[in-house]
């Protein structure tokens, strides 16, 4: 008997091969070809749609990746894009599920601690198997991409990322057939996002990350992020006329809207920084505020060029070898925000503006309280209750008319009832 649902696969014996490559673009920063350096038309165009509707280049590529993923996985399974369904995108899902991601061969600390609880953060560090957060951003880029083609009349007819059906209802049960569709509702193969509780640095840990810090730049950048609260990239693109002296304020570009904002910094932020611009030449105001050296082959000395994103996180890792710790730039942010939730001359209000958080109910998660304070809190009740237990002891009481107190000191083990 043929059940409907595509074809059963053995999930378990699927290899991904090793099929096409992103290369640099003109117009669109990124491109898919194949292994003959020839154009994807497919991908490309939908991400030449996707760049003219205003999207970064770091989201350009990592849509470019999730979709080569997904041509090498219909690759496998032979299937060709535009007659793929629901049960190819069921059985990527589950190929997620029982696979690794590829680990570079030059990865070799950070491959024995993978998944491991850090003793001296307590936060996991990232293991080897998908997240469901990947997961999660592979359906919506399938979807979008397939959205893209349905549009244009070119592709299967139904897209091969459903949505979840509401439970009691039809989808669309009461819809205007003279109305588009809306977008609405949840993917059917999503995995659930456990929730994490952003959690504050303690003050130690940040007096020792601090101090484990090279140079003035590095301290300058880490003291902006956790006064300020700002994103690791929102600051690497800062440009030298981005900094007021006299208010004390520094200008960021916000991720996703590209919003300018002004935020206050801490006044030991701006010894820091001050210290750092010291050691350079001077600075036209559209020059990046964050420079490195770097030491190319074939050159004697190094040169200057602006600070990236993988230059910081080199800087923390370097950090947390010497620590012992897996602290991140993103950390100093939650900590800024914890701190300023806490402070009573703080709205929630306040603290949503200087996170540049669209909604209000994204800043609430920091209300709940952090872990760690619970816990200090809690042990200073225990050690309360035990200075009482010290200074109060609690007197040996005779047992009641009737009872023979020999008895009772078999009893309880001891000569006396308490």
């Amino acid at each position: 008997m043929d059940l409907p649902g595509g074809p059963q696969r053995d999930i378990t014996k699927i290899v991904l091969p090793m099929w096409g490559r992103i290369a640099s673009g003109v117009v669109v920063p990124f491109e898919l070809v194949d292994d003959d350096g020839a154009s994807v038309e497919p991908v490309n165009r939908f991400l030449r749609d996707f760049t003219a509707r205003g999207n970064r280049a770091g989201s350009v590529r990592s849509y470019a990746f999730v979709l080569q993923r997904w041509f090498r996985f219909l690759l496998v399974v032979g299937v060709p894009w535009d007659r793929a369904t629901s049960a190819e995108t069921r059985d990527l899902v589950l190929w997620f599920g029982q696979t690794t991601k590829p680990i570079a061969g030059r990865r070799t600390r950070s491959a024995l601690i993978a998944g491991t609880v850090n003793p001296v953060t307590r936060k996991q560090h990232l293991d080897n198997e998908y997240a469901p957060r990947t997961i999660r951003h592979n359906n919506s880029v399938l979807r979008a991409f397939y959205q893209f083609w349905i549009e244009e009349g070119v592709g299967p007819l139904v897209n091969p990322v459903p949505l979840a059906r509401p439970r009691g209802r039809r989808a669309n049960a009461h819809h205007n057939p003279l109305e588009p569709f809306r977008a609405g509702g949840r993917l059917r193969y999503n995995p659930t996002i456990p929730k994490r509780k952003p959690r504050a640095m303690p003050d130690p840990a940040w007096t020792a990350l601090f101090g484990a810090m090279r140079s003035d730049r590095d301290r300058a950048i880490l003291v902006l992020a956790i006064s300020t609260g700002a994103r690791a990239s929102e600051l690497l693109r800062m440009r030298a006329g981005d900094v007021d002296w006299g208010d004390q304020l520094i200008r960021v570009r916000r991720k996703g809207t590209d919003a300018e904002q002004w935020l206050p910094a801490s006044p030991e932020a701006f010894v820091w920084l001050r210290l750092y611009l010291a050691a350079l030449p001077p600075l036209r105001p559209g020059d990046a505020l964050w420079w490195t050296l770097r030491r190319n082959h074939g050159l004697d000395r190094p040169h200057r060029t602006e600070l990236t994103y993988d230059a910081l996180r080199a800087v923390l890792r370097r950090a947390n070898e010497t620590l012992g710790s897996n602290w991140t730039m993103h950390d100093c942010r939650h900590t800024c925000a914890l701190r300023m939730v806490r402070d009573q001359n703080l709205s929630l209000r306040d603290v949503q503006t200087i996170l540049g958080h669209a909604h209000i109910a994204t800043t609430q998660i920091y209300l709940e309280d952090d872990d760690a304070e619970v816990i200090k809190r809690v042990r200073q009740h225990h050690a309360e209750r035990q200075a009482i237990a010290a200074a109060h002891p609690a007197l040996p009481r005779q047992p009641a008319a009737g009872y023979d107190p020999a008895d009772m000191a078999v009893l309880f083990g001891t000569g006396s009832v308490r």
